[in-house]
């Protein structure tokens, strides 16, 4: 394999529930490879199973592949993208400092296209005076505002309140003081993703909730509550922290929870395969992998990628 330039970069990304981590880690152990995390929610202690941290994936033969950005944060902070970006190249450049092949893993779209589009995003602080106007307005009005910036945005901004309000807050911060943004610098990459029939990845993802269901999720949101995290803040993390959050304080019924969070899982994957073929078109090649194939295949197909 060819060693490339500096600033080289594996990316391995693709929707919820397709075997990414598995996959980088494995790639890792053929690259001398080090994994950086691209997960908004695995940043945080605690949030283990809801997150799908599977921290088995990171073994590969006996050998435990080193991994970055996870279990960083207390549960109960707001990470951002801003401080992703700071965290991101704080570890590409050790990684790469040491000889090692960065591979950044993960299906949080935004995070990834702002490591291969270079945002230059702000680090905003909160503006109490324009909260307070938003939380008058509706959800479709806060949505509407979100779109009018003509910026790129997570997928789970337009899903969540706080998070569209956070999200109008930089942006309105950006326009104000638009010197206060990160210069992100050029890198080189190589972006894979793993690929299944859409009703697959259905099923797939189906049988993962109710494994983790199995395994005691309900129970990881109910030792959060004790140690302090607030309801609204395990809702502002989406998805599965929002509905389990919902059932243990007694909002809704487990059958309703488990009907509502699968079906939004469900819709949550079919935004990020929207968040990555907007990606293509925006000029972005994305290698995909057949997630049928054997993982040793999987592996070969990339490396013959990387040897270009």
């Amino acid at each position: 394999m060819k060693e490339g330039p500096k600033n080289r970069l594996i990316v391995v990304t693709g929707p919820t529930a397709t075997g990414k981590t598995s996959f980088a880690a494995h790639l890792a152990a053929r690259v001398n490879g080090e994994i950086i995390s691209a997960d908004s929610r695995q940043v945080y202690r605690g949030m283990d199973l809801a997150t799908g941290k599977d921290l088995g994936d990171y073994m590969v033969e006996g050998k435990a592949i080193p991994f970055h950005l996870v279990d960083i944060l207390d549960a109960g902070y707001e990470y951002n993208v801003f401080e992703f970006q700071q965290d991101f190249l704080r570890v590409f450049r050790d990684v790469s400092d040491r000889g090692k092949y960065p591979i950044l893993c993960g299906g949080t779209g935004m995070y990834i296209e702002s490591v291969l589009k270079g945002y230059r995003l702000v680090r905003a602080p909160e503006n109490k005076a324009l909260r307070s106007e938003l939380q008058e307005r509706s959800m479709e009005e806060l949505i509407s505002m979100l779109k009018s910036f003509k910026v790129p945005h997570n997928v789970t901004d337009l899903a969540d309140r706080e998070r569209l309000i956070r999200a109008i807050e930089i942006q309105t911060h950006e326009q104000e003081h638009p010197s206060s943004s990160l210069s992100f610098p050029g890198i080189d990459a190589r972006v894979f993703a793993i690929r299944f029939e859409r009703q697959e990845i259905r099923e797939r993802i189906t049988s993962r909730l109710k494994s983790r269901l199995d395994k005691g999720m309900v129970n990881e949101v109910k030792v959060l509550l004790e140690q302090g995290v607030t309801t609204e803040q395990l809702k502002f993390y989406g998805l599965e922290y929002r509905y389990l959050t919902q059932y243990v304080v007694g909002e809704i019924s487990y059958d309703d929870m488990f009907r509502l969070l699968n079906t939004a899982i469900h819709q949550f994957a079919k935004r990020q395969m929207t968040w990555f073929r907007k990606m293509e078109r925006a000029g972005v090649k994305i290698h995909w992998i057949d997630g049928h194939l054997r993982m040793a295949d999987k592996v070969e197909m990339a490396l013959m990628q990387l040897m270009d």
